[in-house]
């Protein structure tokens, strides 16, 4: 994969704090969609409703024995961003190819749910694969699991399971959104060399290319809508499209066909694979009278209600920015303090990596948490 182009060479004050409240509001909207939606995941509509009345869940309740909690979409999210910052820190010597430390990344996640905890001893790891927190298993998709089961990483020639087309590699694929300085078709093609690393169906890398785009339009101040129509244009050219560019042309279409509804999600998500997760998520964005209605439409309905949660929060955050989020439900967010030190992690590599780390420039602080190796 080539360098990006049009990176962005100066940020001002204000540029930097408005970057760094979407990719807080990214990574916290993502997280919240996950926690809202976990509890409800095994339950039909009916089920949500005998459970917790007609109106749905209003605050976050509990799964996995804590309130708060994330499932394995977040999780895998925050790896992400950990190897997007290790492949700028790693371009200093001369090796750039961001598929490849994203998918180290991704082993390091991987070894979060075969190992009981951190080895303090791999220091080459960084300090994300030492948050304990971190090494509870919560529903990882078996695609995920054996795609990241040895060191093999999966190429556009030859993806990590052909067949797989669940909405997990999406789910992940947020933070290449928030490489504002790129040019959207590398954000695109990036998106979809790392979601092959698990998941080789068509619909599900072109979906998590598209949610990526999408993010990226977002997160450099675009509407919604024209971020949508800025990932059909990218996706026309891209073999096995016309599935992913229907799913979100129905969603456009969707908006204009009355009161939302918990039935018109589902119609959208259809099976739960990723491209109607993808439609159903974005529908629920446009939609949306704020953040809680959003996801909360988002979350009822009888599908995969983390993942379309979790989508629609990225979205949410991206567009909105962190202030905008639910301040009771952010402050019991699991793992929240991490969040946002990779976050702003993050937004400090992306907008001053050059005064971290170069050929003559040199942070030890930031090269232990973000090793070269």
């Amino acid at each position: 994969m080539g360098a990006p182009n049009g990176a962005a060479a100066v940020w001002g004050r204000v540029e930097q704090q408005d970057f760094r409240s979407r990719v807080r509001g990214t990574l916290l909207g993502t997280a919240l969609g996950d926690t809202l939606g976990a509890p409800l995941d095994a339950l039909s509509l009916d089920g949500i409703r005998a459970e917790h009345g007609d109106d749905g869940l209003k605050e976050l309740v509990p799964a996995y024995g804590r309130t708060g909690a994330v499932t394995a979409a977040t999780q895998l999210a925050l790896f992400t961003v950990d190897g997007l910052i290790r492949a700028q820190v790693r371009r200093d010597t001369g090796a750039w190819h961001p598929p490849t430390d994203v998918h180290r990344a991704y082993l390091r996640w991987a070894a979060t749910q075969r190992d009981w905890g951190p080895d303090e001893r791999r220091k080459e790891d960084g300090w994300l694969a030492r948050e304990e927190w971190l090494y509870s298993r919560r529903g990882a998709a078996q695609a995920c699991l054996l795609g990241l089961g040895n060191d093999v990483m999966g190429t556009m020639d030859r993806p990590k399971n052909p067949d797989a087309a669940g909405p997990e590699a999406v789910t992940r694929s947020a933070p290449f959104g928030l490489l504002v300085g790129w040019e959207p078709q590398l954000v695109l093609q990036l998106a979809v060399e790392c979601a092959v690393h698990t998941h080789g169906a068509p619909g599900a890398y072109l979906s998590a290319g598209a949610y990526a785009v999408i993010v990226h339009a977002l997160a450099r101040g675009d509407s919604l809508d024209a971020a949508v129509q800025r990932a059909m244009s990218l996706l026309a050219a891209r073999p096995g499209h016309p599935p992913v560019v229907e799913a979100l042309k129905h969603a456009l279409g969707a908006v204009r066909q009355g009161m939302p509804s918990a039935a018109r999600v589902a119609e959208l998500a259809g099976e739960g694979d990723a491209v109607g997760s993808l439609a159903a998520a974005v529908y629920c964005a446009l939609v949306g009278e704020d953040i809680r209605h959003g996801l909360g439409l988002a979350v009822h309905h009888g599908g995969p209600s983390a993942v379309t949660g979790a989508l629609c929060g990225g979205l949410l955050g991206a567009l909105h920015g962190e202030t905008a989020l639910p301040p009771a439900w952010v402050a019991e967010l699991e793992g929240r303090a991490t969040i946002l030190e990779l976050a702003d992690d993050f937004a400090m590599e992306m907008t001053q990596g050059a005064a971290l780390h170069g050929p003559g420039v040199s942070s030890p602080g930031w090269l232990a948490r973000y090793p070269r190796a």
